[in-house]
């Protein structure tokens, strides 16, 4: 109609998404009662939510299923997002656009940022020219939530409370400068909360919507601080790891020591000396190329890098022991034995049996069908026994399994269940052979 009365056509491109369906994989329909009303949806968790969660979560030539578990994953990120940007107001306080600087004098993390900022504005106008908006908003994600929410604004509070006034107001023309370049890029996926931020930002402009989106600035791009950065928190999440291991709490410093291979990597871990400093809570932070190690240290290997943390210092030795024995015993003693219960209690096996013998047409008090049960019998014993049980005489395998359902004293739980899992299938194959409902190598399968 758009060519018939104004002989221009009205779009160039045309984008065809799947169909919404429930989390069953149905359609929605008033019959099954399956529909979702979108007014609700809005009213508990936001448009924008429901909004990211349709635009984001379609796969190119496949329907979308709802999810209301996604729909809050949308939620909480936005609510990330909002909690964000209220630090970076908080902290800008009498700041204007007129006053963004980017010429200052430059951290390790203000430079990983601006490099991160240049990459992701690449990547998103590659892909949403594309429309994988999928796609888009996994790179966007990543950036906003990891790069920028969990390290950027955390290491930037090093700044802000400290006394140089330079630093803070690089800082400051940073996180707006990063922040502004976010929401212009997140605006389409959640036009209502982006807007809202973004009028309270320093900004130039009546609207988001009619703002210009950031550019790559190649002034602005730094390979080799950003390789250093990403070391930097490579060492910080090997630390933090290491806590998390032993249970030990941030608020607790330990004492680190670095055993470094080459000089350039000790210059690396100097340069962020401070964000160690603050981040993985060192008593005493020794870099050096030769570190001594006793027993009790933690040790993680890093490319250039060795990091050696001291259990002495994070856990009683004696108690970590006996704590490391009893889930030993669990895991090897206590969950087999209780996984071996639930199968001689689980009517799965007799109910196969029946099955088996109702389609075969044998009545279950036949004379027949009296020797099935004693299958059952065999398969518990199986299970249960120390030793390997073979099958009485009146069920005649032609090959004696040397089966062992006990697992070496080294092997863990999971080895176990995958042994046991295999010998059972074993067990069950010789059986049929032995009745005769098949036979190996003749393509028919199994007689019934």
């Amino acid at each position: 109609q758009g060519l018939e009365f104004t002989g221009t056509r009205p779009f160039e491109d045309c984008l065809i998404h799947g169909l919404v369906r429930d989390e069953q994989g149905r359609k929605m329909s008033k019959s099954l009662g399956n529909g979702v009303d979108p007014m609700e949806v809005i009213e508990q968790y936001g448009a924008d939510s429901l909004r990211y969660f349709l635009a984001t979560n379609s796969t190119p030539g496949q329907d979308l299923r709802y999810s209301t578990e996604k729909i809050e994953a949308s939620w909480n990120y936005i609510n990330k997002i909002w909690n964000a940007s209220r630090f970076v107001i908080m902290n800008l306080e009498g700041f204007e656009y007129s006053d963004i600087d980017l010429s200052g004098e430059k951290t390790l993390a203000d430079k990983y940022i601006l490099t991160k900022l240049a990459k992701t504005i690449e990547d998103f106008e590659r892909l949403f020219e594309k429309y994988e908006f999928g796609e888009t908003s996994r790179i966007l994600y990543n950036f906003v939530w990891e790069e920028f929410c969990s390290w950027y604004i955390e290491i930037a509070k090093i700044s802000l409370n400290g006394e140089d006034e330079a630093a803070k107001k690089t800082t400051k023309s940073i996180l707006v400068y990063v922040l502004d370049a976010s929401l212009k890029m997140l605006h389409p996926f959640m036009p209502f909360v982006t807007e809202e931020i973004w009028q309270h930002i320093p900004h130039v402009g009546d609207s988001i919507v009619t703002s210009q989106l950031a550019e790559v600035d190649s002034n602005l791009v730094f390979e080799k601080e950003t390789e250093d950065m990403q070391f930097i928190q490579d060492v910080i999440t090997a630390v933090r790891n290491i806590r998390s291991e032993v249970n030990a709490p941030m608020s607790r410093e330990i004492p680190i020591k670095i055993k470094y291979a080459q000089e350039n990597v000790k210059e690396v871990l100097l340069s962020g000396s401070s964000y160690l400093e603050k981040f993985a809570r060192p008593s005493e932070l020794i870099i050096e190329r030769e570190v001594e190690a006793s027993e009790t240290d933690i040790s993680r290997i890093l490319p250039g890098a060795e990091i050696y943390v001291s259990l002495s210092d994070l856990i009683d030795v004696v108690k970590e022991k006996e704590r490391l024995g009893k889930e030993l015993e669990k895991l090897q003693v206590t969950e087999p034995k209780k996984i071996s219960e639930q199968l001689n209690k689980s009517m799965l096996f007799k109910k196969a049996i029946e099955h088996r013998q109702e389609l075969r047409g044998v009545s279950p008090k036949s004379h027949r069908a009296e020797e099935y049960p004693k299958q059952e019998e065999i398969f518990n014993d199986y299970v249960m026994s120390d030793e390997d049980v073979l099958p009485p005489p009146s069920v005649a395998l032609p090959v004696e399994p040397e089966l062992e359902f006990e697992p070496e004293p080294e092997a863990g739980f999971c080895e176990f269940l995958v042994t046991n899992f295999v010998d059972g299938l074993f067990l069950v194959a010789l059986s049929l052979i032995s009745e005769g409902l098949y036979s190996p190598g003749s393509g028919n399968g199994v007689k019934l």
